[in-house]
């Protein structure tokens, strides 16, 4: 509730300084309705949920690989947040004087990597638990913000790069990605009988 009038109002007015008055007035909602439900806290930890959204809005090809589909349905979240840059700018800095707001971070970057998992199509079953593939996610998501921070370009070529670069990182730390551990470990089983059974020849 209210996201959207408090991005488009903090491209104006740092975000520190707006009050749920004026969200409320900008939003077009009666600001009793608030009462109990949203405040400029909550409004805060609620933006990132609302650009998770963003990444359920595209679609999959089932042969691309899992580091493709994750880059495809998280960069349609930086894409969605591009049109507020300057609000969601002016939130970012004032979140990082509000410990209590970094602490909700966590926990959302957790979620939009959850998400971000489900959008891909890749919240099966795994050899890595989800916790963990989610907290390697996050981190590719926080690394990839702090280079849409810095973006000149308007095709966003040094977020998907910055993107790019983590997952792959990611990808060569993770043999859940691409099943390279376990192919590994099935040659290491098919090895063995072959090597037993020319022992046995020898002997």
């Amino acid at each position: 509730m209210g996201v959207r009038a408090a991005l488009k109002l903090a491209a104006e007015t740092p975000w520190g300084e707006l009050t749920l008055a004026e969200i409320a007035d900008e939003a077009g909602i009666p600001l009793e309705q608030f009462h109990g439900v949203a405040d400029k806290d909550t409004i805060a930890d609620s933006v990132e949920r609302y650009f998770d959204r963003a990444m359920s809005e595209g679609s999959f090809d089932e042969e691309e690989t899992p580091r493709t589909r994750l880059f495809d349905v998280i960069m349609l979240r930086f894409e969605a947040m591009e049109d507020y840059r300057t609000g969601l700018l002016s939130l970012m800095k004032w979140r990082q004087t509000q410990p209590a707001r970094l602490l909700a971070l966590v926990a959302a970057r957790h979620a939009s990597a959850s998400w971000a998992l489900v959008c891909a199509g890749l919240d099966k079953s795994e050899t890595l638990p989800k916790p963990l593939r989610a907290t390697a996610i996050a981190w590719c998501i926080a690394q990839a913000e702090l280079a849409w921070r810095k973006e000149e370009s308007a095709d966003l070529s040094r977020t998907m790069a910055k993107l790019d670069g983590e997952l792959r990182k990611m990808e060569e730390r993770a043999g859940w990605f691409t099943g390279r551990r376990r192919k590994k470990q099935r040659a290491e089983d098919e090895v063995e009988p072959a090597a037993d059974a020319s022992t046995d020849q020898a002997e």
